[in-house]
């Protein structure tokens, strides 16, 4: 058993309560995965900070990029959500499955998701099994939903690629 056993196992019964909305973050590529660890980080200037798994496909396409887009998610979407999150780019095009378009620096847009926008990365943070793409958000485009698509709705789901402890 490592040193931090029981700090891992009350921080996994504290964040087990939390619920946060759901992101898919694309890159040209292309490639795309579901995100929950996303925050806007500042006001001003304007900048969101998005986390990849260092395990994920999008994460090893992302390594090259300049900008990925974020995009938000209704409960309408949790089909689109279980595209993005269960199936990994390793084996299945994900795009071929969904419709979407070039936005601005070439980054894949997806059709169905109610808002989005494109983030330059501006910088990047080892977090441990994670990486943080900080960005500085150019494009913006359609309308958040009320009701944004949470990690509730899609705790089920297994991911494409499994977690390591």
């Amino acid at each position: 058993m490592g040193d931090n056993d029981g700090v891992d196992d009350a921080l996994d019964r504290f964040v087990a309560g939390l619920d946060y909305p759901m992101y898919i973050v694309t890159v040209d590529g292309p490639a795309g995965c579901l995100v929950g660890f996303a925050t806007q980080s500042s006001i001003a200037p304007a900048r969101f900070l998005v986390c990849l798994s260092k395990q994920n496909h999008t994460y090893r396409v992302a390594a090259g990029a300049d900008a990925v887009a974020v995009h938000s998610l209704s409960p309408a979407e949790r089909d689109l959500a279980a595209l993005f999150g269960t199936c990994t780019g390793d084996e299945v095009d994900k795009f071929a499955r969904c419709r979407w378009r070039r936005g601005r620096l070439g980054v894949p847009i997806l059709e169905r998701a109610p808002a989005w926008f494109v983030g330059r990365i501006v910088d990047r943070v080892d977090l441990g099994d994670h990486e943080g793409l900080l960005l500085e958000p150019s494009d913006v485009g359609g309308r958040t939903p009320a009701a944004p698509l949470m990690f509730s709705a899609v705790r089920d789901l297994e991911a494409g690629h499994p977690i390591r402890r």
